[in-house]
């Protein structure tokens, strides 16, 4: 199976001024782990996910004043649509991580999570005889 099968396309984009406050409210409304960060000024694509969000409160620091650029990964690890699930995995185990920013065309065309992954290979494991 491919990523292409597994993602979601419905990706949720923020820009780099939105406060912590605006991009968990944002990202709770659609029930998502991770919104992508478009900044054109910072290099362009980034990612922000739930965990940045609770390691900023952890901290102590105000989700009504931090802003999201200032707690964005820059440094991402992009799928394409065509690797296998496989890859995508092995890609997050290896980076410590649970989203992928999956790239077409230059431009961000969904995100696969590791819920996604499992949604696709659990169904798929069951059918398989003992």
């Amino acid at each position: 199976m491919l990523v292409r099968d597994a993602m979601s396309t419905m990706v949720l984009t923020i820009g780099p001024n939105h406060t912590l406050r605006q991009a968990a409210a944002l990202m709770s409304a659609r029930r998502v782990g991770a919104a992508v960060v478009l900044d054109p000024d910072a290099g362009g694509i980034g990612i922000l996910t739930e965990r940045d969000i609770l390691n900023s409160l952890g901290l102590g620091q105000n989700p009504d004043t931090e802003r999201a650029h200032d707690h964005t990964t820059t440094d991402v690890v992009f799928a394409a649509p065509s690797w296998t699930l496989e890859e995508a995995a092995r890609a997050m185990t290896h980076g410590g991580f649970r989203h992928l920013i999956v790239l077409d065309q230059g431009g961000p065309a969904g995100i696969v999570s590791v819920r996604d992954i499992i949604r696709c290979w659990v169904p798929a494991r069951q059918q398989v005889p003992a």
